[in-house]
């Protein structure tokens, strides 16, 4: 059994260095849309644009891949795809990387009825078919750079692209089975100084790295193997900001402290209310009849402002000679008034509104009739 050893990233700026249109054949000449080789005239096949970079950037690097027997026995791509059984595929609707979705017992319901747990036989399988796939690209790679031209033929770049596509949708599958395993172990380390987002990032790159590293045939779970890279890259993400922060350390700025944004909000509504409130009375916007905004302008002190205290229901009712208790019965049907005007006109609530229209047609009514 062997393994392919990574070799070293190509950087941005050396993909572009590197880019060009991939070659579609050996020493051909291209006349008028056609290629000529060893005296036989073909159809060129184009790439698109994307599939060009693509091409050139698995191109760029030996493919890596883990070995097996298998890939090596009679019709093996036979047994490996036609013959495996049916593996379910997980459905990641429920995934929303946030805490606050972690905590509810609703979210676990879900996430628990949708996950797929594969088995150990069932994870061999598609590991066996991403690393054969990454086995024939290898492969046609090597065929590709002993040619003179060191450039892949247009079957070869199909057969790559091809390989690829299927390595990437195993590899897409195996990763997403196993992303509640990155948020279960991210909410269980809880590293106050990391972001809980970042954390989750940071946990999904090291389960992709893992999928590429896992070896299925040492006959361990992929979990096992890949909890302990995912703890690693979390550590790593730790470590990173720690040396960040002794590198770029900050005091304590009481300007920089944030303020109760909240309450300081709530606090000019509320004066913005009264103030409209006192505007409704003075104003008489809300129809109140005399008496009523005689109570309401005594009880609450809106002539006297902050000079005189308001006065309180007996002394309102010795003015216009009735009981306390009929003050307030007045006061209340002078309130509900003045709640109608201001939730209808000030806070925009059309059932407020559609109540006082309802109201006014109805005192309309009653003054006509009495006349």
């Amino acid at each position: 059994m062997r393994q392919i050893s990574t070799k070293r990233a190509i950087s941005p700026i050396e993909q572009v260095r590197r880019r060009g249109r991939a070659s579609v054949g050996g020493d051909a000449s291209i006349e008028s849309g056609a290629v000529v080789t060893r005296g036989k005239t073909s159809i060129r096949r184009r790439l698109s644009i994307e599939d060009e970079k693509l091409l050139n950037q698995i191109m760029s690097s030996e493919q890596d891949f883990i070995d097996s027997p298998a890939f090596y026995e009679d019709e093996s791509e036979r047994k490996i795809y036609d013959e495996a059984p049916d593996i379910q595929k997980p459905d990641t609707t429920w995934y929303h990387p946030v805490m606050d979705d972690l905590s509810t017992a609703r979210t676990r319901t879900v996430k628990s009825a949708q996950q797929v747990i594969l088995t150990g036989a069932e994870e061999k399988v598609l590991f066996h078919q991403f690393n054969y796939a990454r086995y024939r690209i290898w492969k046609i790679q090597q065929d590709v750079w002993a040619s003179p031209s060191r450039q892949p033929l247009p079957d070869q770049s199909e057969e790559i692209l091809r390989w690829h596509r299927v390595a990437d949708r195993i590899r897409e599958q195996i990763a997403e089975t196993n992303l509640a395993l990155v948020l279960a172990m991210a909410k269980r380390t809880r590293m106050s100084e990391v972001d809980f987002a970042d954390l989750v990032s940071e946990g999904n790159m090291a389960l992709l790295r893992a999928v590429d590293k896992f070896d299925a045939g040492r006959g361990y779970k992929f979990s096992t193997y890949a909890c302990r890279a995912i703890l690693k890259a979390f550590s790593r993400q730790g470590m990173k900001l720690s040396k960040y922060r002794q590198r770029f350390p900050t005091d304590f700025d009481p300007k920089l402290e944030r303020s109760n944004f909240l309450e300081i909000k709530r606090e000019g509504f509320e004066k913005d209310a009264a103030e409209e409130v006192k505007r409704i009375v003075l104003e008489n916007r809300c129809d109140l009849s005399d008496v009523e905004r005689t109570v309401i302008e005594h009880r609450f002190g809106l002539e006297s402002g902050e000079l005189e205290k308001p006065m309180t229901l007996e002394q309102v009712g010795q003015i216009i000679g009735v009981t306390k208790e009929r003050v307030r019965q007045i006061q209340n049907k002078a309130m509900e008034k003045i709640k109608l005007q201001l939730e209808a006109h000030f806070l925009g609530n059309k059932e407020a509104l559609e109540a006082q229209e309802a109201a006014l047609e109805a005192r309309l009514a009653e003054t006509a009739a009495a006349n």
